[in-house]
């Protein structure tokens, strides 16, 4: 049985000092030894990690990605094996990567943390903000917090949490344009859009019923404006500078609608549909247990902030 770790090991040496010389005095190898463990693992797995030429070695886009992954695999072993010297109970510790769009890791990460970092003292967390969806492997990111429907992939999710929808307007823009009564009414507004291919030119109302008072059945209203974002934050601040109407995931608002910043409007017509929040993690059998803390740490603690948006 080849010892596959130990190859991993060997690679990520090769890769992090360029050169079989360096890596084999890491580990006690020498040069040819340590060719030969890489020159096997590119035959095992019938590609090209590096590219060795006489001056420098080069990762492969193969490399790169076996790279990251080796280094992720590795840390999951060192910290399985300091978990079992030190008992199950052995306390989370390590650099944990956490990636999330901006306003929720501005208003929703970013205020937990202290608490996180005071229960697991020994954790150092590096929180990335981003309003681009990475790849978590290629990005060596260990959680990443994602609201919306979720992609199909080879990651593990859990849901967090879940925020409702807010129809948004500033005062300004309403006391200009007047105020919509009822969903009809927004044939006559800017309504601000998003360019994601999830979402639609239309927005979900409960329907006006013979009485005049909304109904149970749901449809979806077209909308037109002119100005679409790729990201609720950008969009929030439009909504902000008098552009239009928005409709938006609560959490981006709540605050603002508090403050008078923005009025909530049709509020009587919202559907209750939600947006998702989960964290996203390459799933193993051993858990990182910093990993581990950190999920069940928002499972326990974000519902409560997210709850505050509704």
């Amino acid at each position: 049985m080849n010892n596959r770790a130990g190859e991993m090991e060997a690679f990520v040496q090769v890769a992090d000092f360029g050169g079989f010389s360096a890596a084999g005095r890491r580990l006690g190898l020498s040069p040819s030894a340590v060719s030969k463990l890489i020159s096997r693992m590119e035959e095992r797995l019938g590609t090209r990690l590096l590219v060795r030429s006489t001056r420098r070695l080069s990762l492969t886009p193969e490399g790169e990605s076996y790279l990251a992954r080796a280094r992720a695999i590795l840390a999951e072993i060192d910290e399985t094996e300091r978990e079992v010297a030190h008992g199950a109970l052995a306390a989370p510790r390590g650099c944990l990567r956490v990636n999330t769009s901006v306003p929720v890791g501005m208003r929703c990460i970013a205020p937990l943390m202290p608490a996180f970092l005071q229960r697991y003292p020994e954790v150092e967390v590096d929180l990335s903000l981003s309003d681009e969806t990475i790849d978590l492997i290629g990005e060596r990111a260990d959680v990443a917090i994602r609201v919306g429907p979720l992609r199909d992939s080879a990651l593990m999710a859990r849901r967090l949490a879940e925020s409702p929808y807010d129809v948004v307007a500033s005062p300004d823009y309403l006391a200009r344009l007047g105020t919509p009564r009822l969903p009809a009414d927004l044939a006559g507004h800017n309504c601000l859009g998003f360019t994601f291919r999830r979402t639609f030119s239309d927005w979900p109302f409960r329907v006006v019923n013979e009485k005049g008072l909304p109904g149970e059945r749901i449809e979806r209203r077209a909308i037109a404006g002119n100005f679409q974002a790729n990201n609720g934050e950008t969009v929030r601040q439009m909504a902000l500078a008098g552009l239009g109407i928005a409709r938006l995931a609560s959490f981006h608002v709540f605050e603002d609608i508090a403050a008078g910043r923005l009025v909530r409007l049709l509020a009587a017509f919202n559907p209750g549909d939600i947006e998702p929040v989960h964290a996203v993690f390459v799933g193993h059998a051993q858990l990182a247990a910093r990993v581990r803390a950190f999920v069940d740490f928002l499972a326990l603690t974000l519902p409560q902030s997210f709850a505050t948006t509704g």
